[in-house]
């Protein structure tokens, strides 16, 4: 036992981390969550603690599996730029070479980078969707196919929520003959023996935690800008999330989890994130994937500044979230991806660092999570 929540392995020299993770229990509401860190390819910290659900008494431990929302961009953007390091996929050429239905509505010369790098002006979709679209992939790939963009591709970005999963899928998909959850599970989990998987096989259910929905706010507390933002019709943001409607408790369906909806489902857990991005940097086990050069290309800023979507400043390589001051990550260098509610994975070569945190519940998404930021914030603190 580390602490009285919580319980794992921490090397010499890291005991701040297990300190921070098991104050995050009294200080922020912490109900089940796990923390995993790779320094130079070696777990250096591997813990976790609470529960699965609110009162309840299983464990929540290391092989507790949870949804990671879009914590899942990160993975998909791994898997594409493997495709790129082995010549198939040329970030640079137009959508069309791989998907030639996309040219519908003047979208003929927007190259695939523009899709990863949320610049395509494709984060909402116009014609009516439903949930039973989401599960089958086709109807929302084609009604992509068919999207006119809501700006002018490349003159601005804004954060592609939930059609980056289907944009980037598909172009994984028209490239190699598979989905992305297969292609997933062969090239990226099976060689690094992970627990990940975008479309959960039933046999696994039992083992994920359901997702707790944010506290609701304090008498006159003011409400974040994400959340605000999400229920005004007249934003981007609202439009993206209302079509196809996703009423909160459809996360923890069972059908929800077996779809491949690679913006949004991937489910984990800290130790297989951590130890995925350890792999992007270095070898794990003899395994690594991406080399340096291909890292290099992938974190190159492609979008900075004030996001149309999400009405803060926000900074993308090319399927990466960068550091920016609402996702520090370990700052300067480092890549990876935020989930919605607080999830995240993420590494930085230059100080030989990769971070897995999950948790299942969630809290407001405008802001900086303060658990995963004292987490971090211990971690670089140990090295």
């Amino acid at each position: 036992m580390i602490g009285a929540h919580t319980q794992g392995f921490v090397a010499p020299g890291y005991e701040r981390v297990a300190t921070t993770f098991a104050e995050n229990f009294e200080r922020f509401g912490e109900v089940g969550a796990a923390c995993c860190v790779y320094r130079d390819g070696k777990v250096v910290v591997d813990v976790s603690g609470g529960v699965t659900s609110p009162g309840g008494s299983q464990p929540y431990d290391r092989d507790t599996l949870q949804m990671v929302m879009s914590s899942t961009k990160g993975v998909v953007a791994i898997a594409a730029h493997m495709l790129a390091e082995e010549g198939n996929l040329d970030f640079d050429a137009p959508v069309v070479q791989y998907w030639p239905e996309f040219a519908d509505a003047g979208k003929a010369a927007i190259p695939v980078r523009w899709l990863f790098s949320h610049r395509a002006g494709l984060p909402a979709i116009d014609r009516p969707l439903i949930i039973d679209d989401v599960y089958a992939w086709n109807p929302v790939a084609e009604a992509l196919a068919a999207q006119r963009p809501l700006w002018e591709p490349n003159t601005a970005h804004g954060y592609h929520v939930g059609t980056y999963g289907w944009l980037a899928g598909e172009i994984i998909r028209r490239i190699t003959g598979r989905s992305v959850g297969q292609f997933v599970a062969e090239r990226i989990a099976g060689p690094l023996n992970l627990d990940l998987w975008i479309g959960l096989p039933e046999s696994e259910e039992s083992r994920v935690a359901p997702m707790i929905a944010p506290p609701p706010l304090p008498p006159g507390a003011q409400v974040d800008i994400f959340t605000a933002r999400m229920f005004d019709p007249t934003t981007l943001l609202h439009k993206a999330f209302v079509n196809p409607p996703l009423p909160a408790p459809v996360f923890n369906d069972r059908a929800f989890h077996a779809a491949e909806i690679p913006a949004a489902n991937g489910i984990t857990n800290a130790q297989s994130l951590a130890r995925m991005y350890a792999a992007c940097i270095g070898a794990v086990d003899g395994v690594r994937l991406l080399e340096p050069e291909t890292l290099a290309e992938a974190t190159r800023q492609q979008s900075a500044g004030e996001d149309l979507v999400l009405g803060y400043e926000t900074r993308f390589g090319t399927g990466f979230q960068l550091a920016f001051p609402f996702r520090p990550m370990a700052g300067e260098g480092s890549f990876g991806h935020y989930g919605m509610g607080g999830s995240v994975g993420f590494a930085n070569a230059a100080r030989g660092i990769a971070f897995g945190y999950v948790m299942n519940q969630m809290l407001p998404s405008g802001g900086v999570d303060p658990r995963t930021r004292g987490l971090v914030e211990a971690v670089v603190s140990s090295l």
